[in-house]
């Protein structure tokens, strides 16, 4: 074997896992995903003779209502999945239509984009938690469920106690934080739309009264869903650590064979 041949070979050996080192590097430096929002607590500690940080972020604690179709519902049964949510009351007449119709366009549109292919879209949920709860019962939320076509399987009405919706609105999603408009903790009346991740971690607010805001809150719903849990290794880079005694063997082998063929003959 030639020795252009043989350097053809150890390329062919190597290249790939270079490749995919840089591929990988590169692909995740070019997506900016939705920031967190609230730190709990920052723990300091060592990790390979290094001082690390690790941030724990707040996450919504768990609560129990009751939807459009007369089920008690918990946070807790949505874990592991993207929630979209709002604040509306039946009765409205003013911003609450227009949130109810961004949000069903959202719902509507997400299985639409061209960039979900990879991720499972039972992996978002809408939900709505009326500001109202002592007018707006059961029969009236799935009137109003109807009227404006929301999918139950995806989407949720909340009604319920008005003191754990308005906890839960200001002291989990923190509705009134980051806002430009002023939000009544006696009447919790707000255009805003509030994300969270898998782990029900706020990642952003939006503008349900703005297309802009709204495409935006599209986008980042996508990158939520298809974003990896950061405890996990890759797939493919599992596979490669796994089998990298073969690369060294191989890698061994072809600079042995080089050596044995270059060794010059004695006479």
């Amino acid at each position: 074997m030639s020795k252009k041949a043989l350097l053809a070979l150890a390329l062919a050996i190597v290249l790939p896992l270079i490749g995919y080192v840089l591929v990988n590097y590169y692909s995740s430096q070019a997506v900016v995903m939705p920031r967190r929002f609230y730190e709990d607590s920052v723990i300091t500690k060592m990790k390979d003779d290094k001082m690390v940080t690790d941030t724990l972020w707040h996450r919504a604690k768990n609560i129990s209502l009751i939807n459009q179709m007369g089920d008690t519902v918990t946070l807790d049964q949505l874990k592991g999945k993207v929630l979209v949510i709002d604040l509306f009351f039946t009765h409205c007449g003013s911003i609450c239509p227009t949130l109810t119709r961004s949000m069903k366009k959202m719902q509507d549109g997400i299985k639409k984009q061209d960039n979900i292919k990879y991720a499972d879209t039972g992996l978002v949920q809408f939900l709505s938690f009326s500001i109202d709860p002592e007018r707006d019962s059961v029969p009236v939320l799935k009137k109003y469920a109807d009227r404006y076509g929301v999918n139950p399987d995806d989407w949720w009405l909340l009604t319920g106690p008005k003191k754990t919706i308005y906890d839960f609105a200001f002291e989990e999603l923190k509705v009134d934080k980051y806002n430009d408009e002023p939000v009544d903790s006696a009447f919790a009346h707000t255009s805003r739309f509030t994300l969270l991740d898998k782990d029900h971690v706020v990642r952003g607010y939006y503008n349900g009264l703005d297309d802009e805001s709204m495409a935006k809150l599209g986008n980042d719903i996508v990158l939520l869903m298809l974003e990896k849990d950061r405890t996990k290794k890759s797939a493919v880079f599992t596979e490669i650590v796994a089998i990298w005694p073969i690369f060294v063997i191989a890698i061994i082998a072809v600079v042995g064979v080089i050596l044995i063929i270059n060794r010059k003959p004695k006479f």
